[in-house]
């Protein structure tokens, strides 16, 4: 008998982006992290890609990739997301999944995912093909490769999203035991019943579906996954690897596969160091020759299903009620909120729906007139969201177009086409999994279909909003305040919808604060400056100006004329409108332009309201992240005169502070909170530069202590960090920069002095991996007499101890396959 271990993690975030810029904006409750996505990259995604193994000593020993030696999906809306803002995690990802394939007989670690995360047993069968396809292609498009497997969001599955996946290619899918209703041989015999989870996990099963077609099924190990996501089994790798091993079962014969699955996110982020417990844990037994380790796709192609299972129609892993957590109120909730209830999923579904059932024969109709097979054309249009580039976009036209359209006729295609990928990411299952509707994750979903409904009532003159509101306002709120679905949208949504003009307005107001280039990028638009005027009268500044704007993804522009006085602080009045051609515009900026030569700022707002009419904008109107950015210009100055007022107090009053402090009497609450203002300002200054004063900072840090001034360990951590990792890369890019090895090594050993956890991830993987690509060379250098060579080598070392490594760290090629001996510790 052999013995297999497959660990499976699902890494996956909801689609976070806003529909109109096509980004995750800034959320204040990842602080300090911009968002969530970022925050979860830094604690999960990004450890996991580079596991740390220490010695005995608590210092690092080795450095792998979790991704080469277990199962894994990512969300391929996840991992858009990550080519463009961590690219560096993305490539270590794919990269891992090259290296499994050489370890696990030609089968990778990774495994597809269907798009966005859609509850495919509530799906039609259109939408389901479309997900489960597009799954596929974007899988194939970063991983070079077709998967063989395919996770199923919340594992939610039925016969008909089975059938879709066989007709597709995929091999196998995951699913939970409880999802298992009944097996047999496939030589035959009676069924045997084996609902309540009571399914053997050690083998694989096929499923014969009503199609003709089959496809096997793994139903993972409840208890141990169980375990690791709520009972701290990673606390301790080595515990955690005996747990693994206990389920094996010696009295039986033949090879046995213990596979458990879980969040992906339980190693970094739900459970701290978790990657480090699950690279511990799978060593310890590798290394020991326990067990072997495997992934599904090696472990099918050896041990073919000898077995047939059926499964409960319309069940999940994360609901007890089969997939009712996504369409009614059933008992399913997070927890913490006694009294409240979840009726308002039912309405909710039922609203997007009805929508769904309102544009197609809507989108249908009109896309003929412009695409040969308007569901062929979106089911290819993950190509297009893949790679915009025009000469793609060409070749996809040239596979779908009735005939070479013009270019208005191809934005209105694209238009079309994005009305039908809004209409599938307004059904993200986090929309329902949660206790309230007026939650970020609900308002989410409904803005996807406000964005829909924007472009079916442009495009396709069709007005569905007042029907589907209708059927929204059903969705009542536990929040007395938030009423119910369609109270929730004129709220939160509404405002949330953006025209041409409000992306003119950005631009309008955003430019008194930073210079664009004639041509500037704004998230998924592009503004071009046909004219711009800018005057000034002491803090007052006015800026008229004609823009081009253009949006990326359907490739629409309108040209729109803007004018916008700021008169200091926060005091900011814009106006925006389509251009209205060169006498209007002219007329627009004379008048403007001699009443502020006048001073005469009443007249020019009273002339914004005739020429603007209602399209007034302010601060509040900016993006989120342009507007924090402005804010923080515009307090620059009172938060330097806060500084320079609680810095001259406590200077003054320090020799009183310190007589306080050494007789233990409690000093006055308004002078502590200002000498901690003033500490923790300083200190924050000072990462945030680009070069620290090493001197400056060691003298606040004893301030602190002698003082017992309490730090802001999140805010400085995360600033120190970001100085850190700015100084590893500029490094990276000269590696033997003498000059700047010193002061890479001289800022890490500044960590040591913290009094709080900084996070070293980057410069440590830089240091790990120069061990194997850059030493070697100037080692050879140094043992050939050259000083310079030597020079380096002692900084470098010095370096690896301020990192926290250990004095020989083992060399190896990141992401290689690894065998050495087991660490001493986790």
């Amino acid at each position: 008998m052999q013995r297999f271990i497959c660990l499976h993690g699902h890494f996956y975030q909801p689609p976070r982006e806003n529909p109109w810029l096509e980004a995750v904006e800034l959320q204040d409750s990842a602080f300090p992290y911009h968002d969530w996505n970022e925050r979860i990259a830094a604690e999960c995604y990004a450890p996991n890609a580079y596991a740390r193994f220490l010695d005995g000593e608590g210092r690092i020993a080795r450095i792998v990739s979790n991704y080469s030696r277990i199962s894994f999906n990512f969300g391929p809306t996840l991992l858009s997301w990550m080519k463009e803002n961590g690219p560096d995690i993305h490539q270590a990802i794919v990269d891992a999944d090259g290296v499994s394939r050489r370890r696990f007989g030609g089968h990778g670690s990774a495994l597809a995912q269907c798009y966005n995360h859609m509850i495919m047993p509530l799906a039609n069968r259109r939408d389901k093909y479309t997900q489960v396809l597009w799954g596929i292609r974007d899988f194939e498009h970063r991983f070079g490769r077709a998967p063989e497997g395919m996770w199923l969001p919340e594992t939610a599955a039925d016969n008909e999203s089975l059938d879709v996946l066989a007709q597709l290619g995929i091999k196998f899918t995951i699913l939970s035991p409880f999802q298992a209703s009944r097996v047999r041989s496939l030589k035959g015999g009676s069924w045997r019943d084996v609902n309540g989870g009571r399914v053997d996990p050690t083998l694989p099963y096929l499923v014969k579906l009503p199609a003709g077609r089959s496809i096997a099924v793994f139903f993972y190990d409840a208890p141990v996954s169980q375990a690791v996501a709520f009972e701290r089994l990673l606390n301790n790798g080595e515990r955690f690897a005996h747990r693994l091993m206990d389920r094996f079962d010696d009295g039986r014969h033949g090879d046995q596969l213990l596979h458990i699955a879980t969040d992906g996110e339980s190693y970094g982020h739900h459970h701290r160091y978790g990657e480090m417990a699950m690279a511990y844990a799978l060593d310890f037994i590798e290394t020991r020759q326990m067990a072997r380790l495997t992934v599904y796709g090696e472990y099918l192609a050896g041990h073919p299903p000898t077995h047939e299972a059926q499964i409960h129609q319309g069940s999940a892993w994360s609901c007890s009620h089969g997939v009712d957590r996504w369409r009614r109120h059933c008992g399913c909730n997070s927890g913490g909120r006694p009294g409240w209830n979840q009726n308002w999923r039912q309405p909710l579904r039922e609203a997007l729906d009805w929508l769904r059932d309102q544009l197609a024969p809507a989108y249908e109709a009109k896309a003929k007139e412009l695409l040969r097979d308007p569901w062929a054309a979106r089911d290819d249009y993950v190509a297009v969201l893949l790679d915009r580039s025009v000469e793609n976009l060409g070749r996809f036209l040239d596979r779908h177009a009735v005939r070479a359209l013009t270019e208005a006729e191809q934005v209105s295609a694209l238009r079309l086409l994005e009305l039908q990928r809004h209409a599938m990411l307004m059904y993200t299952s986090c929309g329902w999994f949660f206790d309230e509707i007026c939650g970020i994750e609900s308002v989410q979903v409904i803005q996807y279909a406000a964005r829909a409904l924007q472009i079916a009532a442009d495009l396709l003159q069709a007005d569905f909003e007042p029907g589907f509101l209708e059927v929204l306002a059903k969705a009542k709120s536990n929040l007395r305040e938030h009423r119910d679905g369609r109270h929730i949208y004129e709220k939160f949504v509404k405002p949330a919808i953006m025209h041409r003009e409000s992306v003119g307005a950005h631009y309008a107001v955003s430019s008194l604060f930073e210079s664009y280039p004639e041509e500037a990028r704004i998230y998924a638009y592009t503004v071009t400056q046909e004219d711009r005027q800018l005057h000034t009268a002491g803090n007052a500044r006015l800026a008229l100006g004609r823009i081009r704007v253009t949006f990326n993804v359907t490739r629409n522009s309108d040209v729109v004329t803007y004018g916008v006085l700021h008169m200091g602080d926060h005091n900011l009045n814009c106006g925006v409108r389509l251009y209205q051609g060169p006498e209007a515009y002219g007329a627009l900026v004379q008048e403007m332009r001699e009443a502020f030569e006048r001073a005469d700022f009443a007249a020019i707002i009273r002339m914004m309201d005739r020429h603007f009419g209602e399209s007034n904008y302010s601060l509040k109107n900016l993006f989120r992240d342009e507007q924090r950015k402005v804010l923080n210009r515009i307090l620059e100055s009172t938060r330097d005169e806060i500084h320079s007022t609680y810095r001259l107090l406590t200077d003054r009053h320090a020799p009183l502070l310190r007589f306080l402090s050494d007789l233990r009497a409690p000093a006055p609450k308004a002078l502590e909170l200002a000498k901690e203002f003033v500490l923790n300002s300083e200190l924050r200054r000072q990462f945030e530069s680009d070069k620290l004063d090493l001197e400056r900072v060691r003298a606040l840090l004893e301030e602190s202590e002698r003082d017992k001034t309490p730090l802001d360990a999140e805010t400085l951590g995360y600033a120190l960090k970001g100085h850190l990792d700015r100084l590893g890369g500029r490094y990276e890019q000269a590696p033997q920069d003498l000059a700047l090895l010193g002061q890479l090594e001289a800022a890490a050993g500044l960590v040591r002095l913290m009094p709080f956890e900084v996070n070293l991830w980057k410069p440590q993987n830089l240091y790990y991996t120069m061990l194997s690509t850059v030493r070697p060379e100037v080692q050879q250098r140094a043992e050939q007499g050259d000083e310079t060579a030597r020079e380096w080598l002692a900084q470098y070392a010095k370096l690896g101890d301020n990192l926290g490594f250990c004095a020989s760290p083992q060399v190896e090629a990141h992401c290689a396959v690894e065998s050495p001996p087991a660490p001493s510790g986790t």
